[in-house]
């Protein structure tokens, strides 16, 4: 049965332009975060109090908001009013940039599917740090672990990606309960080569030296589209370098569930993702013990459940939200 978001305020979003939909979603959300009877309008959507704890936090409950939806970090106390276990900004990168030539967000609601080529658009890891100094200082800052998702800058050379984190880490480490490096979005030229063991080692150590003092859990996100060895180095690499977690999966570029009339380039979330990222969460936990955070095609209780079975200790939900809306939330944790 279609829940009243489904019926009522999707096909009005759905009516919209894919980016201007968000960017109208994340302008409302944005404003009822300072307005106290707004947020606790948003609060009836909380779902029942469902701890777990990993890597050092306490989580409201398992299901998390996915890196993507609020890049710059506008919204924090709304997506707590709604009841988040936690929440991940991002991906912020070191340098402000626009992202890639629009149209660059496209629905496929046959296939309960996005693409999009985004590109890293944010304001930039200075702008995004006062804007979070300003947050914590006004006293709403959220009562749920919050995570910072950084990514390399466009601009910078491969050779240099190290320092291009670093300083976005050096920025936001003081406002984050965890650091997440994307280093598998497909968007960014060049940037899932990071993910191979050599750059990836070197990433790291460099945060890691770093992070000796500031001892934030350090967590990487990977993509859907990797082999058996790539995977095995990407573990073995992460568990030499005291990674607290993976997040598995990005978007993947196995675009084979969309109609090739309607296709686009850039990475494909929704449905058609979930049982690619269910089977990496699988082999990642028949390998090692690193803990997964799973993020992929989550669409209802069942969906849920599988990412549980296959070994993930936390989800993170983007592209089921935007089609489900609020109610997934609390439909996942009494179900799951």
């Amino acid at each position: 049965m279609r829940n009243a978001y489904e019926r009522f305020v999707r096909p009005l979003l759905f009516s919209l332009d894919a980016e201007a939909a968000h960017h109208l979603a994340i302008a409302l959300l944005r404003g009822a975060s300072h307005v106290d009877p707004a947020l606790r309008a948003l609060q009836s959507f909380q779902p029942a109090p469902s701890p777990r704890t990993l890597f050092g936090l306490t989580f409201r409950n398992p299901v998390g908001l996915a890196a993507g939806l609020d890049k710059n970090g506008v919204a924090l106390p709304a997506w707590d009013a709604l009841g988040f276990g936690f929440i991940e900004i991002g991906t912020v990168t070191a340098q402000a940039q626009s992202g890639n030539r629009k149209p660059r967000i496209f629905r496929f609601p046959e296939q309960a599917a996005l693409i999009n080529r985004l590109g890293f658009n944010n304001d930039g890891a200075d702008a995004i740090a006062t804007r979070l100094q300003r947050l914590r200082a006004s006293g709403r800052w959220p009562s749920v672990p919050v995570g910072i998702n950084i990514g390399k800058s466009k601009n910078t050379r491969l050779e240099a990606a190290a320092e291009d984190y670093l300083y976005s880490f050096q920025k936001l480490h003081r406002f984050a309960d965890y650091i997440a490096l994307n280093v598998s979005s497909p968007n960014t030229p060049g940037l899932r080569s990071l993910q191979a063991g050599a750059s990836l080692s070197i990433l790291l150590q460099t945060i890691q030296a770093q992070n000796r003092t500031t001892k934030k859990p350090l967590v990487v996100k990977i993509a859907p589209d990797l082999s058996v060895d790539e995977l095995e180095e990407i573990v073995a690499t992460c568990e030499g370098n005291e990674v607290a977690a993976l997040i598995a999966t990005n978007t993947t570029l196995d675009h084979s569930s969309i109609p090739s009339a309607t296709d686009e380039e850039g990475g494909l979330s929704g449905a058609p993702l979930c049982e690619k990222s269910t089977a990496l969460i699988r082999q990642i936990s028949a390998r090692s013990t690193i803990p997964v955070i799973a993020s992929g095609g989550i669409f209802d209780a069942q969906s849920a459940r599988a990412k549980f079975e296959a070994g993930a200790k936390l989800l993170q939900i983007y592209t089921g939200y935007v089609y489900r809306g609020p109610g997934l939330l609390r439909e996942i944790i009494d179900g799951a």
